[in-house]
């Protein structure tokens, strides 16, 4: 099967199909009797995979050696990515070699991070499903809730703390994990329960105590800053770790890297179902319902990175469909523009990436004029990034190569630059290129201190960083073009920017919805290694669309009874 974007990782093999499926999920899969699953053990050197081998990697060369039974990983089953807890341990270490060297810290300093706690439905007994507080995964890899994690800064030794629960749980919830059974779970150096923090933390004579609260530039929420009972006994800085551990975060592991590209792999995979299967007629949740059984079945993701985004129509121009407003509960008709945007999450790292496709698997002149536009700027970005180089600068070149485009194709007019000072590329890209991604989907470190502030000039004020690109980041790139009418309208009504604008060509996309591209990218040191595969130029989406389009059943005439 071919892999598209020219990088080819692992091979494919025919795998008998582990569970009963009915008609309507065969339906959704679009598989016969076996399926191509991806031989993942080749692709991720760097993880074990499977019940009989583990691979690691030394001086660059990958040594098959049995697989210890002793070593602890996160896994979703014997096909998926096994994460060993050294990842954690890794970045537990970074984190304490950047905090040594940072101004303020006194002697016997201690990190101290609260994981997240389960949230009820409203008033009810019935919780959401549970998932970490994203500083705490990054430092712990926990998956239990209600726990405590510290770090002697001067041993660099790790220290969990878990809730002692009732004997009465394991009625209800199955064994309790005994304190050794957690301290070799989550690879740390000793573990305790929750009443003893302070206790642990005065035998150690920890002096100082660091603890998380910082403005996350994104959805202006302050992190939660650890709570114990005695930490007044010591003395509290709430202010030195949060730009270093934002700022650790931002750079990415070797680890976390293979986490990331495993997770933009399977979510990728999960896109090219999903495009095979869409039918005029299909209503938009379907779709994402598809999605999600994809990643989870396929590659261990139960939960997915944000809210699916399956636009249909003009639907595709709303930035955020999707929400509890607007559901994705449109029937896709034919003609549609879909525009796609979802990712799975593995490990607590996510994958965001979005496609654009018409619902017959033909695109329209219209719909390649304005796809080609996107996917020029797309291609532009993925060119020029590299370190060194301002993603202000990458986000002006994207709308510089998509006005042209317009322009080429008819529905502007006079020259770029001077529809840039007026801020029209804002009228048809009212977001930023892209943001950081990591353990978050809107990842964290965009505006930290030092670096280049939020602007507010009109055409960048919506960026959700502006810094220089380094090794080692990781950035959705993710050009669009929208036609909304309270936009257009604006546009239309402003002389400075309705100058440029032909207003009958324009007239013609009013409904259009929106085209957008989005990829998973790290910075390399020379360029960027594009994590995304999945059919990007038109012509390889209409292939990839287009094998028995016309006689497979639509899927909602399966699964609805008559």
């Amino acid at each position: 099967m071919e892999i598209f974007g020219g990088v080819r990782r692992g091979q494919w093999e025919d795998c008998q199909t582990n569970f009963e499926m009915t008609s309507a999920v065969r339906t959704l899969l679009v598989i016969s009797s076996k399926r191509r699953l991806f031989n993942l053990s080749r692709a991720y050197p760097l993880f074990s995979w499977g019940r009989n081998r583990s691979f690691c990697r030394t001086s660059m060369k990958i040594h098959s050696r049995p697989q210890c039974p002793m070593e602890s990983h996160f896994v979703r089953g014997d096909h998926t990515l096994r994460v060993p807890m050294s990842l954690f341990r890794d970045n537990r270490n970074r984190l304490v070699d950047a905090l040594r060297k940072t101004p303020g810290l006194e002697e016997n300093a201690f990190v101290v991070l609260q994981g997240g706690d389960e949230v009820p439905f409203n008033d009810t007994d019935i919780n959401y499903e549970f998932r970490q507080e994203s500083f705490f995964q990054w430092g712990f890899g926990v998956e239990e809730p209600g726990c405590y994690g510290a770090l002697d800064i001067t041993s660099g030794k790790s220290i969990l703390f878990f809730p002692r629960l009732p004997a009465e749980y394991e009625i209800w919830c199955g064994k309790l994990s005994t304190l050794d059974e957690f301290k070799h779970r989550y690879d740390v150096d000793e573990a305790y329960y929750v009443e003893g923090i302070a206790q642990v933390l005065k035998k150690k004579n920890a002096q100082q105590v660091l603890t998380l609260r910082g403005l996350n530039s994104d959805s202006g929420l302050f992190a939660k800053a650890a709570e114990f009972d005695g930490i007044n006994d010591f003395k509290v800085d709430n202010e030195l770790l949060y730009p270093v551990i934002c700022e650790c975060r931002v750079i990415k592991s070797p680890q976390e890297i293979e986490v990331l590209r495993y997770v933009a792999k399977v979510s990728s995979d999960a896109h090219k179902v999903v495009m095979r299967n869409v039918r005029p007629g299909m209503t938009e949740f379907q779709s994402e319902s598809l999605f999600k059984h994809y990643v989870y079945a396929v590659g261990g993701c139960r939960h997915v990175s944000y809210t699916c985004m399956c636009g249909s129509g003009n639907n595709s121009s709303i930035l955020h469909y999707g929400h509890a407003g607007a559901p994705n509960n449109r029937v896709i008709k034919e003609g549609d523009m879909c525009l796609f945007d979802m990712g799975g999450n593995y490990c607590g790292y996510a994958a965001d990436i979005t496609c654009s496709f018409p619902s017959t698997g033909k695109f329209t002149d219209d719909q390649k004029l304005i796809y080609n536009a996107v996917l020029s700027a797309r291609n532009a970005v993925i060119e020029a990034a590299k370190p060194g180089v301002s993603w202000t600068e990458m986000h002006l070149l994207a709308n510089r190569v998509m006005l042209a485009a317009l322009r080429d194709g008819g529905l502007l007019c006079g020259e770029v630059e001077d529809m840039m000072n007026v801020g029209l590329n804002e009228t048809f890209q009212p977001h930023g290129l892209g943001h950081l991604l990591g353990l978050d989907v809107h990842d964290v470190g965009g505006y930290l201190s030092g670096c280049p502030e939020r602007s507010v000039k009109p055409g960048i004020r919506k960026l959700r960083t502006a810094r220089t690109l380094l090794a080692g980041m990781f950035l959705t790139i993710e050009p669009g073009c929208y036609f909304v009418d309270s936009l257009l309208n604006a546009a239309l009504s402003n002389p400075k920017q309705r100058q440029y604008m032909v207003v009958d060509k324009i007239s013609k996309f009013r409904g259009f919805g929106g085209v957008r591209i989005e990829d998973d990218v790290l910075i390399t040191d020379d360029g960027v290694e594009n994590f995304t595969q999945v059919p990007r130029t038109v012509e390889e989406i209409e292939a990839w669309m287009a094998p028995g389009r016309d006689s497979l059943k639509l899927i909602h005439e399966e699964m609805i009874p008559n």
